[in-house]
């Protein structure tokens, strides 16, 4: 994700920037921790006088940053946090309209996963979560899909949500896996969902029990740190799940300069990290302004309609300074922000296959 951002301000800079200068470029590290998250943040605004930050990745830290960020003016969008907390937050006009996010909220990759797992035939369906903003606001709106469909989760009345932070998780392990339903929906970060997984393994309860995965976990790193059974085979084989999906009239393109620039296949929230970079850029151009509230009052008007449709981020600049209006048009998606700063998207589903690789097997919409 970081690396196509540098792409992003790399390509930027060699067509002359914004506001007539390079980008001045500047990153911290959350460690997945929102109180490190909020630390960063403060450097940001108050050292460093930013306009914009792109991330967080993780839901707790952005709602970490957030509460820096707002007061401050600060505009941040996230390329990869999903939680549905954020627009119920925005519906109440928490966020003065400095947040916004190019992946699309998990309401509807909850509602994918639900149409996937009752597709795959299942109808009894435990759920298991990490404890936070991510997991439990994806499960909310799981449990209700899924029983839309006429599923039951069997373990609605006692959910079962992990630590992150706990060394063990037989307990949780059995909460999710042992009431024998015929599917477990794991909304996982990789270190700590990886272990109640392995715990729900070695006390043999994943038994002809399908795993539904979500986007936290879309990496082949994941498979490997479950580990494989006593016959050699991964125990994660043939698990399934879902991630927004990436189909933006540049993709194509993008895809094969990317590749070129850093000789790595595009990863789950790539596209999204250079949009969501691209739009910073484009609205402080167009507002003629790099504060916080210069990008905030353009960047809904350069991504969405009216406007001439652009894909290119230095041909996006090039109108907009000349005083054209434009719809940008991402490589993740065309990027549409709505009032509370969400996109819509469309979901990939993707296999663990037995060597480990993860395949994109179909595409689903909410």
């Amino acid at each position: 994700m970081i690396k196509s951002i540098d792409f992003l301000v790399e390509t930027v800079n060699k067509c002359g920037g914004v506001l007539g200068k390079p980008i001045t470029y500047l990153k911290e590290d959350d460690r997945t921790d929102p109180p490190a998250g909020a630390e960063a943040m403060t450097k940001l605004v108050k050292v460093d006088n930013v306009g914009a930050v792109v991330g967080s990745f993780a839901s707790s830290v952005s709602t970490a940053a957030l509460a820096i960020a707002v007061p401050n003016k600060v505009v941040m969008i996230s390329p990869g946090s999903t939680s549905p907390v954020f627009t119920e937050r925005a519906k109440k006009g928490e966020f003065n309209s400095y947040w916004y996010r190019t992946a699309p909220p998990d309401t509807y990759q909850a509602l994918a996963l639900a149409n996937l797992a009752y597709k795959k035939g299942a109808r009894k369906v435990a759920t298991l979560v990490i404890n936070n903003d991510y997991g439990v606001g994806f499960e909310k709106a799981f449990v209700e899909a899924f029983e839309k469909l006429g599923g039951t989760i069997v373990n609605k009345s006692k959910p079962t949500r992990y630590d992150p932070k706990a060394t063990t998780f037989e307990a949780e392990a059995k909460g999710a896996f042992g009431s024998k339903p015929d599917a477990v929906a794991a909304i996982l970060y990789p270190d700590s969902g990886g272990a109640v997984i392995k715990a729900a393994f070695e006390q043999g309860l994943t038994k002809d029990v399908k795993i539904l995965l979500t986007d936290g976990v879309k990496t082949e790193d994941f498979p490997k740190l479950i580990g494989n059974t006593p016959e050699g085979k991964l125990i994660l084989a043939g698990a399934i799940g879902t991630v927004p999906g990436a189909d933006g009239k540049s993709l194509a393109e993008f895809t094969k300069t990317y590749k070129e620039k850093t000789g790595q296949d595009l990863g789950a929230f790539v596209p999204h990290s250079y949009d969501a970079a691209a739009l910073v850029a484009i609205a402080a151009e167009a507002a003629k302004d790099g504060t916080g509230d210069g990008i905030k009052s353009k960047i809904r008007e350069v991504a969405n309609a009216p406007g001439k449709e652009v894909t290119d981020v230095c041909e996006a600049i090039k109108l907009v300074k000349a005083g054209t209006d434009i719809d940008y048009q991402g490589a993740s998606g065309n990027v549409d922000l709505d009032e509370y700063g969400d996109v819509k998207g469309s979901y990939d589903v993707w296999e663990v296959q037995p060597d480990g690789k993860i395949t994109v097997i179909d595409r689903v919409s909410p």
